[in-house]
């Protein structure tokens, strides 16, 4: 990588020598009638032979030449005069943007940025964004942040910000677009092609602080729940941590929660699939333009502490990248059942490199590729069991809410629901004097009521319990002599 990165950097810098040479040039010459110069009509293509023409095509110093042109004719004939450096930016941005949709250039202001979102605090609205089929796409937006409150979905296709049409917008312009001053106001306009809706959101931006691990508990049967929201620096710590407090707490199978998790790092997504898988099974193999590139991640677990509990992996269409190698990784390895809906697609792997001026270039360096050896850029994972995410009713919605607009039939039940389980709540916590510990009730409670709505969390239970009573069949045929 270092050689690579002085290459690079040997290359700019005679880009750079040169065109500074030919802009000085440029600028005592008198300035040219560019009009008057046009190459005559009656001069043929074929003038050039084509073997020349591929091999200058094929020639990097040729094509240098041919940029450094353009850059001291832009220098010396622009309306309005720019600077070496807006326009060297702006080449790179360009030439970054025209490779594929991750891969960008980014100034030494969105480099800053970029190191601080993978330590989980960023401005903005709280949104993972790709773009899809020449389209700005929402990958998922990021759980209990502006995004994600609006009701924002992943595949959500986001047409206009402000007045500006996104068409040919860069995934970077969008960014700086969409962020901006804590408590400042941004509009989108969003076309939901699942249910042939344009809707126009009002989002305030926020600081975002991501908790990556969230609500990690045993919900029955010794069946542990955590929900990862995205792979960031200390991810793997933190869910090992957990594992550790719910296995010490009696649990012995997990129900892992990955849908709507863009990804993130993907050291990171390894480290947590080696916590499962045993030593020397294969996680995720990489495959880039050079024979360097290629990569075979392989379990190092020497401690296989998780080695014994069922797993299910939970995935759906906001499910990207470092979630999709997890989920990979375990179902191709037969260590979990993946359970949901088919995942994002998001299969290339990027690099930051970072340049001599503190700019950087984000770059995509290779494609991964599951342990069976399939890519799933822009295909995706599918889960063994699909099972489609239930809609709450319109009387659970009222259940748990608070619209006082005018009451329907279905609204006046809803109401009568939840003054009954208000009071009903109320008695149990009345003996309780401290408000740590009833605040603390109250949240177990509504973790409940969200896992018992849930269908694709209470259809992994029973995925589990499934496995468990396999398990145990196949133990007492060992038992009884009869195994084969």
């Amino acid at each position: 990588m270092f050689k690579k990165i002085l290459a690079l950097v040997l290359v700019m810098t005679g880009v750079i020598w040169f065109a500074t040479f030919a802009v000085s040039r440029a600028e005592k010459a008198p300035a040219k009638n560019i009009a008057a110069e046009t190459i005559p009509v009656e001069v043929k293509e074929e003038a050039v032979p084509e073997k020349v023409v591929n091999e200058r095509d094929n020639d990097l110093y040729a094509q240098v030449e041919l940029f450094s042109y353009a850059l001291t004719t832009v220098q010396s004939e622009y309306v309005e005069q720019k600077t070496p450096k807006d326009i060297i930016y702006g080449a790179l941005t360009g030439m970054l943007g025209s490779l594929d949709p991750h891969s960008q250039f980014l100034t030494p202001e969105d480099f800053k940025e970029l190191k601080t979102e993978t330590k989980g605090k960023f401005g903005g609205l709280g949104i993972e964004i790709s773009i899809r089929d020449s389209l700005l796409t929402v990958v998922t937006p990021i759980e209990d942040t502006p995004a994600w409150k609006v009701g924002l979905k992943p595949k959500d296709r986001i047409v206009k910000i402000e007045k500006d049409l996104t068409r040919d917008m860069t995934l970077n312009q969008a960014v700086k677009k969409l962020r901006g001053e804590p408590g400042t106001k941004v509009h989108i306009t969003v076309l939901r092609e699942s249910e042939g809706k344009v809707l126009e959101f009002d989002i305030t931006r926020e600081v975002i602080r991501v908790q990556d691990v969230k609500e990690p508990h045993i919900i029955e049967d010794n069946i542990a729940y955590v929900r990862l929201v995205e792979f960031r620096e200390n991810s793997a710590k933190q869910i090992y941590a957990e594992l550790k407090k719910l296995k010490e707490a009696g649990a012995t199978a997990l129900i892992f929660d990955l849908r709507n998790n863009p990804g993130g790092l993907l050291n990171i997504a390894i480290d947590i699939s080696e916590m499962f898988l045993a030593k020397g099974k294969v996680i995720v193999s990489t495959k880039g333009r050079h024979p360097t590139q290629d990569t075979v991640s392989i379990s190092e677990n020497a401690k296989d502490e998780f080695s014994d509990w069922p797993i299910v992996v939970l995935i759906n269409e906001g499910s990207a990248s470092g979630s999709e190698i997890v989920a990979g990784a375990l179902k191709d390895n037969k260590r979990a059942v993946t359970l949901g809906n088919k995942s994002f697609g998001k299969g290339s792997v990027q690099s930051v490199i970072p340049m001599p001026d503190g700019s950087g270039l984000r770059l995509t360096t290779s494609k991964y590729f599951t342990p069976s050896g399939v890519c799933i850029h822009d295909i995706g994972i599918t889960p063994d069991i699909v099972i489609e995410r239930a809609k709450v009713s319109p009387e659970e919605e009222e259940y748990l809410s608070d619209d006082e607009d005018e009451p329907t039939p279905h609204k006046k039940n809803g109401k009568k629901n939840q003054e009954a389980k208000k009071l009903f709540d109320e008695m149990a916590l009345k003996d309780i004097k401290d408000p740590n510990e009833i605040e603390k009730r109250k949240k177990e409670d509504a973790l409940k009521m969200r896992m018992d709505k849930d269908n694709q969390v209470q259809s992994a239970i029973s995925v589990i319990k499934g496995i468990r009573v396999y398990k145990k069949l196949q133990s007492d045929v060992v038992e009884n002599g009869t195994a084969k």
